[in-house]
C-alpha cells in the first residue's frame, strides 16, 4: 500500500498545473455544495422563524366531547367544531392536574395558560373588533415574543390595564396611557388603560389581539375556573408532532401540532430543499466528470508507463489502486479546500435569526461540511474506476512496441 501511494503521489505532482486546476475545480464544486446547503438551510430556519416564531408550537384543548360521541367522517366532525357556539365552549377544567406534567418535559421551553374570547374595543364613536387573550402576568410574553416587539410602554400586567397591537391602536387612535372600553360576547364590559403597543409584524396580533391578566379575563367571559386552552413553546420547533402525540396521550387532551395549520409553509419548505438537493447533485456530478475526464487522460498519456509496470510484474489489480488511490487523493484535497473555503466564506454571515429583510438568510451551522467531504471522496473514487480499469487493460507488449 505505501508503494501504490507513492506512484499515485508521483503521477499528482508530474504535471502540477493540470492537477492543481483539477483539484481547483473539485473545490469549486464543494463550495457550491456547501455554500447551497447553507443557503437553504438558512432560508428554512428564516422562514420557520418569521412564521413560527411568535405562534403556538402545540396548542392544548380539551376533546370535544359533542364530536366524539357522533361516529361521522373527518369533514362533519370538522365542520361540528366550527359550528360550537361560544355558549357550548369546551374548557380545560383540570388543568392544574397536568400543566405541571407538561412544564416538566425537557422539550418544553415555556407555556402559557390561557382564557381566550372575543368581544369589541371602544374608544368613542370607534369600535374594533378584538381577540382577547387572558394570561398569567409573568407569561405574556412566553410564546409571542412581545418584550422585544415594544412599539410603546411595557408589558407588564395589572388587572386593570391592557396589551394591544400597535395596528389596533391606530384604528382606534389611542396610546399608552388612555383608557379604553373593552366589551366581551357575554355583554360584559369593562375599562382598561392601555399600558403598552407592540408590532409583531403578523396581522393576526398586530390588528386584533389584546392581552390582559388572567383574572380580568376569567371575570370578561364568565369563566370562574379552568382554561381555554394551553399553549406551549418547544426549545426545538421540528419536535412538536412528536410532542403533541406524546402530550395527547398522557394527558388525554387535544394536543394540536403548529404543523397542522402551516401545510403550505411545509410544503413550500420540502420543495425548497429538493431544489437545493437538485443543485448539489448537479455539483457532484460535475465533479464526477471532472475527475474522470482528468484520469481518463492520464491513463492515456502514461500507457507507456503502465506497460513498463505490467511488464515488471505488477498486476492488474495494482494498477487500478494507483489509480483508485490517485482519484480519492484528488477527492480528499479539492473536498478540504472546498469544505475550508466554505466555511471561511459563511463565517461572516450573522444567523439567520439576526438577519435584516434585505441580507442573504445563510446559515454557517448548517454548511453539511462533513457529508460534503464524505460525498466528495466517494464520488471522486467512483470516478476513478472506469478510467482505473481502462489502465488495467494495457497490454505490455502492444503498448512498449508502439
Amino acid at each position: 500500500m505505501p508503494f501504490v501511494l507513492k506512484v499515485a503521489f508521483r503521477y499528482l505532482t508530474a504535471n502540477k498545473s493540470q492537477t492543481a486546476l483539477l483539484i481547483s475545480g473539485v473545490a469549486v464544486g464543494v463550495f457550491v455544495f456547501v455554500f447551497m446547503s447553507a443557503l437553504i438551510g438558512g432560508l428554512a430556519v428564516l422562514l420557520v422563524q418569521r412564521t413560527v416564531g411568535n405562534i403556538s408550537h402545540i396548542t392544548i384543548e380539551a376533546p370535544d366531547a359533542d364530536a366524539d360521541a357522533i361516529a361521522v367522517d373527518s369533514h362533519i366532525r370538522q365542520l361540528l367544531v366550527r359550528q360550537r357556539s361560544s355558549a357550548q365552549r369546551t374548557l380545560l377544567r383540570s388543568a392544574d392536574a397536568f400543566v405541571p406534567l407538561i412544564e416538566a418535559m425537557s422539550e418544553v421551553k415555556a407555556i402559557s395558560p390561557q382564557v381566550v374570547g372575543n368581544g369589541f374595543m371602544l374608544r368613542g364613536e370607534r369600535r374594533a373588533a378584538v381577540s382577547v387573550t387572558g394570561v398569567e402576568p409573568d407569561k405574556v410574553t412566553a410564546i409571542a415574543d412581545l418584550g422585544s416587539r415594544l412599539t410603546a410602554g411595557s408589558t407588564e400586567l395589572t388587572s386593570s390595564n391592557i396589551v394591544l397591537g400597535q395596528k389596533l391602536a391606530d384604528d382606534l387612535g389611542v396610546r399608552v396611557g388612555q383608557v379604553v372600553r373593552l366589551r366581551s360576547d357575554r355583554g360584559i364590559e369593562r375599562s382598561f388603560l392601555v399600558g403598552g403597543l407592540f408590532a409583531v409584524g403578523v396581522e393576526a396580533l398586530d390588528g386584533r389581539a389584546a392581552f390582559v391578566s388572567l383574572s380580568a379575563a376569567r371575570t370578561l367571559f364568565e369563566i370562574p375556573q379552568g382554561l381555554s386552552r394551553i399553549e406551549v413553546k418547544l426549545n426545538d420547533v421540528y419536535q412538536a408532532d412528536a410532542i403533541a402525540r406524546r402530550i395527547a396521550a398522557d394527558t388525554g387532551l387535544d394536543a394540536t401540532p403548529w404543523t397542522a395549520n402551516n401545510a403550505q409553509l411545509l410544503d413550500g419548505l420540502r420543495a425548497q430543499a429538493s431544489s437545493g438537493n437538485l443543485i448539489k447533485a448537479f455539483a457532484l456530478i460535475t465533479i464526477v466528470i471532472g475527475v474522470a475526464s482528468a484520469l481518463s487522460l492520464s491513463t492515456y498519456r502514461r500507457r507507456p508507463e503502465i506497460g513498463i509496470m505490467r511488464a515488471m510484474g505488477a498486476s492488474r489489480g495494482f494498477v487500478t489502486l494507483v489509480f483508485i488511490v490517485q482519484g480519492a487523493l484528488i477527492g480528499l484535497i479539492g473536498g478540504l479546500l472546498g469544505t475550508g473555503l466554505g466555511y471561511a466564506a459563511l463565517a461572516p454571515f450573522p444567523p439567520p435569526e439576526l438577519t435584516g429583510s434585505a441580507g442573504l438568510p445563510i446559515d454557517v451551522r448548517q454548511g453539511a461540511y462533513g457529508l460534503a467531504l464524505l460525498l466528495t471522496v466517494v464520488a471522486a473514487t467512483l470516478a476513478s474506476i472506469l478510467p482505473s480499469r481502462s489502465a488495467a487493460r494495457v497490454e505490455p507488449v502492444t503498448v512498449i512496441s508502439q
